[in-house]
């Protein structure tokens, strides 16, 4: 089982969101301690918690969710609804592109259930890392938020490695943590490319050492970074299957990387974890 805060980082929600969820029915714990009152939650409950994300994104309100999953609604009447609403959504202003891409990716996951091997998963050590990086933040942790401003970053970062004649030493690498100077969901969002060079206050970027990771869940997810939520469910199963539980952010790294045609993308996905 995972705390509170480990099932948001998995699911990309908010603890907030979640307690929310709970209080009204719509999503409770699978355990509540009670001399503590914290709430657990196992990795089956990620397929309700995305059906949850994808209706409300699509604009149902949390009533008609709730009704909408407590009727049992099939995978493809459910698939039938969103294509329908979907729809609509393509006829609204180009402004709401992020969040439609969002719903179909919590889409795609849905569809594909029930086909997740976690044998893909394997479980090693990852070494430590100098990287060059750029930061910012991103309002929260879906895909929605951290892909449109990650991706303006790489180019950003090139451009400077290339001027300060630093020359990357391996495929780029993405990582995340809490936000310190705000409230809520925002995170920070680090992009980098490892360097043998050291820091040196000429540079206008950051030169980082990542430590080591002495026990990670990996796998590789293959295609657009608009999907990752597949491939973290399949991790999710499997941290849980085998007694382990995940210590903060997963990191990313870009094996193969095409601008033009992210369908093509190859990304390690890491998570930290330790034994229960």
């Amino acid at each position: 089982m995972f705390t509170i805060g480990d099932f948001a980082k998995l699911g990309r929600v908010s603890v907030r969101m979640l307690r929310h969820y709970d209080a009204i029915g719509l999503l409770t714990p699978v355990v509540v301690d009670p001399t503590s009152g914290y709430r657990f939650y196992n990795a089956e409950q990620l397929r309700r918690l995305n059906r949850v994300i994808a209706l409300k994104d699509l604009g149902f309100t949390l009533q008609q969710v709730q009704a909408i999953l407590d009727d049992q609604v099939d995978v493809v009447e459910l698939r039938g609804m969103l294509r329908l609403r979907r729809a609509q959504l393509e006829a609204q202003m180009t402004a709401d592109a992020a969040r439609l891409t969002g719903v179909e990716a919590r889409l795609r996951m849905i569809e594909k259930e029930g086909h997740m091997n976690t044998q893909d998963v394997v479980l090693k050590e990852v070494a430590p890392i100098r990287a060059a990086e750029l930061a910012t933040t991103a309002a929260g942790y879906g895909p929605e938020h951290v892909g449109p401003v990650i991706q303006p970053l790489y180019p950003e970062l090139f451009r400077r490695l290339d001027a300060a004649s630093v020359t990357p030493s391996g495929p780029a690498i993405a990582y995340y943590e809490p936000d310190p100077g705000e409230s809520g969901d925002a995170v920070t969002v680090h992009a980098g490319m490892p360097v043998a060079a050291g820091a040196d206050p000429r540079y206008d970027f950051t030169v980082v050492d990542l430590p080591a990771i002495p026990s990670a869940a990996t796998i590789v997810h293959h295609g657009p970074m608009d999907d990752v939520m597949q491939s973290l469910q399949i991790l999710a199963r499997w941290i849980e299957d085998n007694g382990y539980r995940p210590v903060g952010y997963h990191r990313e790294v870009y094996l193969d990387y095409y601008p033009e045609k992210a369908d093509r993308g190859v990304t390690e996905l890491q998570v930290a974890v330790v034994k229960d």
